[in-house]
């Protein structure tokens, strides 16, 4: 048999997925390279033999997603999977042009040949863009299955960028397992929330293993979802979040539009600051794409330790990384707490940049008047540490979700601002899970 030459262009989540439930095992197909991007220091390493099982006994080499059309042409590639999230439709067929114009044919694998059913009931919760404000909202839904009676285990969608061997099944039940595993800020942003309510974290790269291990666990599993990636387990009832800050994209970026395709319910974030005309905007979508869907109005208010010693100072803005980079946000929530509570300037920290941190402000051109939290690893952290001692500034606002300050050293006085999820009105998150498992 001959088989399909195949390559996987993806950054570190999805395409290992992909690869793990339909071609790992697959001997029609033989995946000759991965190709990344989005996340630094990705490429250049091999997808481990421990991983990529006995058709792969010495692994699967990852490229940089720039040398894709010498491999397509060198490797005699037949076929390439397109396996990452939070782009636009129009760069999904961009990167198709490339692949058709190398002569490979060019792939999207569906939900049917990706998900993973679960012996136990799964909730999802995704997100039309990164950024809507899925966390905020994974948080309410666990608090509202906790009080329904339920217990939880959290599966987050995958962050795996250290050793993808000893990562493939990981299990966060405190701050300690945090350290032990070396995480990164991105990892504890999503994880420290859910360690602080008492809720168990898993998340790795081979997510049937980690699927069954959660299931050992809880009585219903909870699928928080990265960027706007789709769900690796079948859910039964999916939470997705629009963001009326950026209407529009719920139609014009992938795989968000599927995500509000599939959804049963659909959550309105940050009505209490969004202008009206998006908000309409995105009802307008939600109508087109899925009438059926409920909709839950919300607000993501913010919280602050100290409002007065915000007014008049000159302020650092520190808010959560991917929302800024290919989120494609030139604000969060610090800059609103900022404008809210009377700063007298936002500093910008582009001219203090050092090292990684200036070359995130030169790929993503967009980025505001702040600091994105970049750390991937150590020396990107001493770098985003550096960046912060260089910038001249009075008080820092750290709108990441966790104390930036057991990570990395900040030299300054600072304020940590939250924010969690409001509903409006009705149905609520309670409501509607109750209607769909009871109470215990």
């Amino acid at each position: 048999m001959v088989k399909t030459r195949v390559v996987i262009m993806g950054a570190a989540g999805r395409d290992f997925h992909n690869f793990n439930i339909f071609f790992r095992e697959n001997e029609a197909y033989e995946v000759v390279a991965f190709t990344a991007t989005q996340i630094p220091d990705i490429e250049g390493r091999t997808y481990p033999p421990g991983l990529s099982g006995p058709l792969y006994p010495a692994g699967i080499p990852i490229y940089d997603e720039s040398e894709l059309t010498d491999l397509i042409k060198n490797e005699h590639i037949n076929e390439v999977v397109f396996a990452y999230s939070d782009v636009s439709h129009t760069y999904v067929m961009h990167k198709a042009s490339v692949v058709l114009a190398a002569g490979a044919d060019y792939r999207l694998i569906g939900t049917r040949h990706s998900m993973i059913k679960s012996t136990k009931p799964v909730v999802g919760v995704g997100a039309v863009r990164t950024g809507s404000g899925k966390s905020q909202t994974t948080r309410a839904v666990s608090d509202a299955l906790r009080e329904l009676g339920y217990k939880v285990a959290v599966v987050r969608h995958p962050m795996p960028y250290g050793d993808l061997t000893k990562q493939a099944v990981q299990r966060f039940a405190s701050y300690d397992d945090l350290d032990r595993h070396d995480v990164t800020i991105e990892e504890r942003e999503e994880y420290e929330p859910h360690l602080d309510r008492g809720v168990v974290v898993f998340a790795g790269v081979d997510y049937e293993r980690i699927l069954r291990e959660a299931e050992k666990e809880a009585d219903i599993v909870l699928w928080d979802g990265g960027n706007n990636d789709l769900p690796f387990f079948v859910p039964d009832l999916y939470f997705v979040i629009v963001d009326p800050h950026r209407a529009g994209h719920e139609q014009n970026y992938h795989p968000g539009e599927t995500n509000l395709r599939m959804a049963d319910v659909v959550v309105i974030n940050k009505i209490d600051t969004a202008p009206p005309a998006g908000v309409q905007a995105v009802r307008e979508s939600i109508r087109l794409l899925n009438p059926n869907a409920a909709v839950i109005d919300a607000a993501s208010p913010i919280f602050v330790d100290d409002p007065a010693a915000i007014r008049g100072k000159r302020v650092l803005v520190i808010e959560d990384g991917p929302t800024l980079t290919h989120g494609g946000m030139a604000y969060g929530a610090g800059v609103v707490a900022a404008q809210r509570f009377g700063a007298a300037e936002l500093v910008d920290p582009r001219p203090y940049a050092v090292g990684s941190i200036v070359d995130t402000f030169e790929k993503y051109p967009t980025t505001g008047t702040l600091l994105p939290a970049m750390g991937y690893g150590d020396k990107q952290r001493s770098e985003l540490e550096e960046t912060i001692k260089n910038t001249p500034c009075d008080l820092v606002l750290v709108a990441t979700p966790i104390d930036l300050a057991r990570v990395i050293r900040i030299d300054k006085p600072y304020q940590r601002i939250r924010y969690e999820l409001q509903e409006i009105g009705k149905p609520t998150i309670y409501d509607l899970l109750e209607a769909r498992f009871g109470v215990k």
